[in-house]
């Protein structure tokens, strides 16, 4: 089997956010655009389906700030382009040990890009939130404005819709197996069901199998491993289900210490609030065990702790599988393949759990690097594949 359209200016491989992304933005610029994806367009077995995800910009790395708020401003104007909301503000409230060193750079990076934040001892904890969550006495709060919930399958259909209105072809079921260079200099992506793509540039964007992917295709062993983890929504107690909502304003939340703890509002299953645990185990993304997490009593007692017996903690009522794809770092890999296919291919994946927030701007540095040779206003110095050179651990983190 063969295709016989034509030369393809830019073949993203796949459907995700990052690559639906991304082949929004080559489109949108003009340029012929291929997206495939392995697996049905929307499919659950990966790191881009589900229903929310967390914008903050309280990182401890100072890299990620301008970033986020790059981002969030992309977020809006992308779904103005489609008509429909994914990107549902609201602000973000972070907690921890008052000595947490990555709580102390949240502050300090806050301080450093003018971005407004209330820093919270447990009373006042206690009084902004009305008695609805409450910290130790050792602990502080940080509430900035800056936050918000991304639904993730509405947000991957509408770069998707947005990209098919620009004119880029997208096809599914494509499991891509190889990719080489020809004697003319083109880029030709092999899939298993025998069709042949020809393109001038390529984007890798198949997060958990991107490790698999990239050492078929050039050899080279990145250190991005499949983490399956898993997100647990609990039942807030009746006579309280509107006081955990995005509307009463309240916010994401993000819990620092062990374990790292996330949640959003109240929003995609009333009266039922997400709060799960950063991380999960190794896994082969397909040879998923999709099982529910080892244990949860830490779960439990955070849960306990912080909602003011407003939540019930002795299980969560609902649970959903999802992927990781973790660096040592925990930083991203955006950089270009290099070897024979040098800056023809580029590669992003690694997002470890935190990424999502950022696709418009991944997408659009992807499409920068495959059609002008490199990024403008993004620096990605962090993000390049040499840091592993000799380092196995990556980026130092203070």
């Amino acid at each position: 089997m063969e295709y016989s359209g034509q030369k393809f200016d830019v073949i993203v491989i796949g459907g995700g956010v990052m690559g639906s992304s991304t082949a929004y933005h080559v489109a949108k610029r003009g340029y012929t655009t291929l997206l495939l994806e392995q697996f049905d367009f929307l499919h659950h077995r990966g790191s881009s389906h589900g229903e929310s995800r967390t914008l903050r910009a309280t990182y401890p790395e100072n890299y990620y700030f301008g970033m986020v708020m790059e981002a969030a401003q992309l977020w809006e104007q992308v779904q103005s382009e489609v008509g429909y909301k994914v990107y549902y503000k609201t602000p973000q409230f972070d907690m921890g040990p008052s000595d947490d060193k990555s709580l102390r750079c949240v502050i300090a990076n806050c301080e450093s890009y003018s971005m407004p934040c209330r820093v919270l001892d447990p009373n006042q904890v206690s009084e902004h939130f009305s008695g609805k969550m409450a910290v130790p006495e050792n602990w502080t709060g940080v509430l900035t404005e800056l936050g918000g919930v991304i639904k993730p399958t509405k947000a991957v259909s509408m770069f998707q819709t947005l990209a098919l209105q620009n004119g880029a072809v997208l096809m599914d079921n494509m499991e891509v197996k190889d990719i080489k260079k020809d004697d003319g200099g083109d880029i030709v992506v092999h899939t298993s069901n025998g069709a042949k793509f020809c393109g001038r540039k390529c984007v890798v964007t198949v997060g958990a199998w991107m490790k698999k992917l990239v050492k078929t295709v050039s050899g080279l062993l990145l250190p991005v491993q499949p983490i399956e983890t898993t997100v647990c929504y609990w039942k807030i107690k009746e006579g309280h289900h509107g006081e955990f909502t995005i509307e009463s304003g309240f916010p994401t939340f993000a819990s620092y210490g062990e374990p790292y703890i996330y949640g959003t509002p109240s929003l995609e299953f009333p009266g039922l609030i997400k709060v799960a645990v950063h991380g999960g185990h190794s896994c082969d993304p397909d040879k998923r065990t999709w099982g529910p997490p080892a244990s949860l009593e830490s779960l439990k007692q955070w849960i306990e702790g912080r909602f003011s017996g407003l939540i019930e903690c002795t299980g969560p009522v609902a649970i959903q599988s999802c992927m990781y794809s973790m660096t040592p770092d925990e930083d991203f890999v955006i950089d270009f393949l290099g070897g024979e296919l040098g800056k023809d291919v580029a590669v992003a994946g690694g997002f470890s759990g935190h990424g999502f927030k950022m696709a418009p701007l991944v997408g659009r540095t992807l499409a920068e690097m495959v059609l002008d040779g490199e990024a403008k206003g993004v620096e990605l110095k962090h993000f390049r594949l040499t840091r592993f050179e000799g380092n196995p651990k990556g980026n130092v983190k203070e």
